[in-house]
């Protein structure tokens, strides 16, 4: 079989994945997505609960609409906003049936490797095609070969922990029963009475950790001693709850006005320039120990909420070229690095930020972001339609830019080491006392000093 009729192995059935899998039957190649999950959208259908904050006019690919319309799926309205288990069920779950076989199923991805070439050998290697190692769910291994490869595997199974080092806390293993790492469903049940009436640390600083909050303080508001306590890694500032009002995306700029209000109202207590070393137990209860030994009042349960990072290791045959600090692809680091910048847009971007040494393997959507933040859909589906076009020798349709992304809403980069507000930054000025903020009414404040 020639490489022109090898499929394009696109790895994970989720937004990018799928939409990349439309642009490819749109340039007129094959795709074979490969999704270790029992259907389309596995990760999505995980946070099905929680409401995005892009519309639905942003979070439908139009390669993929395409596909969609001879069926009479009909688009949902526009200017809705859905939820996970909405965009699955009534967007990703038809495209993923109209792709058909092309989809598999129970197929999750081991490795990818140039065909009898690992990663050292030099001679001949762009002249093989791609190895793909699969292992299906009934148990059975498969070779798949293919001319291209495109990992949309996303990050969703590798939460970033608690330890403010990048690595886990001492005992938060241990403690893993009271931990989690996902925002609750509270209106699950057995998930809803875990968290009513108790004390729980949210910790991190995006749009997960403002969801967490706006829902334990609704939880608060009917569940008598429900409390949440919010660990920030950084000060509190104008950038702390996002754009707010300003924010180009109303909804993102929303949650954070709800997470301000969870703490002016009382429902939680945010405690600042945290960096949690340790987890201890307390007979039943959490003890979170900051790396300057400052002890947080126990707690009964911890919600982590830190983002994600990549897990490259299924292309570790393969020569990626990655960022040291984010483990993006080294041209689109810059671009996205929280360590720079603050507010304001990211570039569009596509095959050429994301291409790497080893030629016709991609890592698009959130993945290709690495340890970085606010990763948008309609940024994916860019990234995918030009590097379809890349595959398809389309290369000034890959090098045009189709998109334009609203503002970020987010300042004051995420990988900057702050100081609690009010201290002023010196040369290596890392040890003020971390603050309890007291906002609103009945909000318990933590114990200890430094």
């Amino acid at each position: 079989m020639g490489e022109q009729q090898l499929p394009v192995v696109v790895i994970g059935a989720g937004p990018v994945g799928l939409a990349a899998a439309a642009h490819l039957v749109g340039r007129g190649l094959e795709p074979l997505v490969l999704e270790a999950g029992p259907s389309a959208g596995t990760a999505v259908r995980d946070w099905s609960h929680v409401r995005l904050f892009s519309p639905w006019a942003e979070v439908v690919d139009p390669a993929a609409e395409k596909l969609l319309a001879p069926t009479g799926w009909v688009k949902p309205d526009g200017a809705t906003y859905p939820s996970g288990g909405d965009w699955a069920s009534l967007y990703l779950q038809p495209l993923a049936d109209v792709l058909g076989d092309r989809v598999r199923y129970g197929a999750e991805v081991s490795g990818v490797s140039r065909a009898g070439r690992d990663r050292v050998v030099d001679a001949g290697r762009e002249e093989q095609p791609f190895t793909v190692h699969v292992a299906h769910a009934d148990g059975t291994e498969e070779r798949i070969t293919a001319r291209a490869v495109i990992d949309a595997s996303g990050t969703w199974t590798a939460p970033s922990p608690a330890g403010g080092d990048g690595l886990p806390a001492l005992g938060e293993k241990a403690a893993a029963g009271r931990i989690a790492y996902r925002v609750p469903d509270l209106d699950d049940p057995a998930v809803r009475a875990r968290y009513a009436g108790r004390r729980t640390a949210v910790i991190g600083s995006g749009a997960s950790a403002f969801t967490a909050l706006a829902y334990l303080a609704e939880l608060a508001k009917e569940e008598p001693g429900t409390h949440a306590v919010w660990i920030l890694r950084r000060g509190i500032s104008g950038s702390t709850f996002g754009g707010g009002e300003a924010d180009e995306l109303p909804a993102r700029g929303a949650l954070g006005l709800r997470a301000r209000a969870a703490v002016e109202d009382g429902y939680a207590s945010a405690v600042t320039g945290f960096r949690t070393a340790a987890v201890e137990m307390d007979g039943d209860r959490l003890v979170l120990v900051g790396e300057d030994e400052r002890r947080i009042d126990a707690v009964d349960e911890v919600i982590v909420l830190t983002g994600f990072r990549p897990d490259t290791s299924i292309l570790s045959e393969l020569r990626l070229n990655l960022d040291e600090r984010l483990e993006a692809p080294v041209a689109l680091a810059p671009l996205i690095d929280p360590n720079v910048h603050s507010c304001g847009t990211v570039y569009p971007h596509g095959a050429k930020e994301l291409s790497h040494p080893e030629k016709d393997v991609y890592v698009v959507g959130m993945k290709s972001y690495g340890r970085a933040p606010t990763f948008l859909a309609m940024t994916g589906y860019e990234q995918v339609r030009s590097v379809a076009a890349a595959l398809a020798g389309d290369q000034e349709a890959a090098e045009r830019v189709e998109l334009t992304l609203p503002e970020t809403g987010v300042c004051g980069g995420a990988g900057l080491f702050d100081e609690p507000e009010g201290t002023e930054q010196s040369g290596g000025g890392c040890c003020a006392a971390p603050t309890t903020l007291q906002i609103g009414v009945g909000a318990p404040t933590a114990s200890g000093g430094c």
